[in-house]
């Protein structure tokens, strides 16, 4: 199966502006992405490297009901508003139709390869290809699998050049982690590694880790079956340490 890397999460929340004022106030940058007019969700987004983090709201929600298909807005529409979660993480590939071919060999349910499409809010349009997974293992979530135009070189020049990935007034910052509370670590960490091709670095009853890249998913004994934090290396001295929340999930840093 293509090489799959970690490419962003998604954090559901009621207001886009919370998370970007709750960031700059720690010197993070955070700014408005734009809308998905088809499927009736909105962002903000935060970059760390290709590594981002989508903040997703709903901005019309009888088409954020009607969407089909996505699971990821029809888990919108569930979650919000009582719920402001840490929905799912986003593996990237080069070749999302032997992806699919691999999961549907694993007898998974699938989205039809989608063609997502939104206007950044310069007016630009930004397109890519996805494809959203059905159901879970033991009550976590999958993952879902994402397609850009471009090889990651030419994204990170690009992305660059247009100030969307842009310093973090704070200094350094790098995502490095996702923790996943779930009932049987060992078990969630072994289906995913097969799913996805990822080595299991790490295994026992309380933890078991799995490696993507530079990067690491862990697993850790829990009853809530969900992601529920992010684990960010920083330089910064004012930002060690700390732990900012929004809603249900935690940004841990490190």
């Amino acid at each position: 199966m293509a090489k799959l890397k970690w490419d962003h999460l998604v954090h559901y929340v009621n207001n886009l502006d919370k998370p970007v004022e709750l960031f700059e106030e720690h010197g993070l940058a955070a700014f408005k992405g734009g809308a998905h007019k088809a499927w009736g969700t909105y962002n903000t987004l935060s970059y760390f490297g290709l590594t981002y983090i989508e903040f997703l709201g709903i901005e019309n929600l009888e088409l954020a009901k009607a969407t089909e298909h996505n699971v990821v807005v029809r888990d919108a529409v569930k979650a919000l508003p009582e719920h402001e979660i840490l929905s799912r993480v986003v593996l990237r590939t080069d070749d999302i139709e032997e992806v699919a071919a691999s999961l549907k060999l694993a007898g998974l349910s699938l989205s039809p390869i989608i063609d997502g499409r939104r206007l950044d809010h310069e007016g630009r349009l930004i397109e890519w290809r996805m494809l959203t997974i059905d159901g879970d293992f033991q009550g976590l979530v999958y993952p879902f699998i994402i397609q850009w135009s471009g090889n990651d070189e030419e994204r990170l020049e690009r992305l660059s050049a247009s100030g969307v990935i842009r310093p973090h007034p704070s200094g350094h910052a790098e995502i490095v982690n996702a923790v996943f509370r779930v009932s049987n670590p060992a078990a969630a960490a072994e289906h995913w590694g097969e799913l996805f091709q990822l080595p299991v670095i790490k295994s026992h009853s309380e933890s078991a880790t799995l490696k993507i890249g530079d990067k690491s998913f862990d697993f850790v004994q829990g009853d809530e079956n969900q992601f529920k934090q992010v684990i960010i290396e920083t330089d910064s001295t004012e930002l060690q340490g700390k732990t900012l929340r929004i809603g249900e999930g935690e940004y841990v840093f490190v």
